[in-house]
């Protein structure tokens, strides 16, 4: 058995490892984090299988571009959890105006 072999298929169980753990996470953080590792692990057998391009896109838009507006989505969602939780929160700009 050769390494690049044992490589391969280590490559491999760690992508189907990642998708599971972050389609069947509760934790919508660690989803996220979750799916940001496949997208690196994805770039990673990429460029294993010879294909250097299509690696670089998957890294920047798979992973990091994609990663980045979920975290930003995850960000805004919480702090709007957050706002709606506190009975007295502030009031947005604006709504005082009204009155």
């Amino acid at each position: 058995m050769s390494a690049g072999l044992v490589l391969d298929g280590l490559l491999a169980a760690i992508l189907i490892w990642l998708a599971w753990a972050a389609l069947s996470s509760r934790d919508l953080f660690r989803a996220i984090v979750l799916f940001i590792a496949f997208g690196l692990v994805l770039s990673m057998a990429w460029a294993r299988l010879g294909a250097p391009d299509v690696a670089l896109a998957e890294a920047a838009i798979g992973a990091g571009l994609t990663g980045a507006l979920l975290l930003a989505t995850w960000g805004r969602l919480r702090g709007r959890k957050t706002s709606e939780e506190q009975p007295h929160a502030r009031p947005h700009q604006g709504e005082d105006d009204a009155d």
